[in-house]
């Protein structure tokens, strides 16, 4: 006579599958939480930052005026994301959320810890073609856990701040314009058109 598996037994194995394949799924699935109308706050707050950025008498205070903006930046992106997250019910910190974030983190805290480094050697100059080249190479790698014009936008980032470590220092503040406010704009607009909010 056949020996049958405890019932209790049989539920654990049939659970442990179903989270299994949750877990698979969620790891296949790109990141959506990235907020389209966030985005193009972020260029329209950026764009603000640019015009007071001009009108600094140094350049210290000119990289103080975009590191408020990269606080505001970040703020607004947190809060945005959030937002999108409880109105299609899912979590930040899905599998592919958690991996878009662990991707972009190591950027953002070189770029500050090079930031310092930079500002302590006087050497302010190199600070916005670091700052669009870090945060590019940031996003290309969390971008890779998301939607498609997310690594798109990274690389025009990247390229951007080649440019701006090559370029006039006159010119800086037009290249920290139109990456981080006009990518910020046209990336969220595509965001907001092709996957929502």
């Amino acid at each position: 006579m056949p020996v049958m598996e405890p019932v209790r037994f049989v539920s654990d194995r049939a659970m442990d599958n179903l989270r299994y394949i949750r877990e698979t799924m969620e790891r296949a699935t790109p990141f959506t939480g990235i907020s389209g109308r966030g985005e193009m706050t972020i260029g329209g707050t950026a764009l603000i930052a640019s015009v007071i950025a001009a009108r600094q008498p140094s350049f210290k205070l000119w990289v103080y005026t975009w590191l408020a903006e990269g606080l505001i930046s970040s703020l607004i992106a947190g809060w945005s994301m959030d937002r999108k997250a409880r109105a299609t019910q899912t979590s930040l910190f899905s599998g592919s959320g958690r991996k878009a974030l662990y991707s972009l983190a190591p950027s953002l805290i070189a770029g500050g810890l090079l930031t310092l480094v930079l500002a302590r050697a006087g050497a302010f100059a190199a600070i916005p073609g670091m700052w669009l080249l870090l945060y590019g190479t940031g996003v290309i790698t969390g971008g890779m856990f998301s939607v498609r014009a997310v690594p798109a936008m990274g690389i025009c980032f990247m390229a951007l701040g080649a440019l701006a470590l090559f370029s006039p220092t006159a010119w800086t503040n037009w290249f920290m314009a139109v990456g981080f406010g006009g990518l910020h704009l046209l990336f969220g607009a595509i965001i907001v058109r092709k996957y929502g909010g």
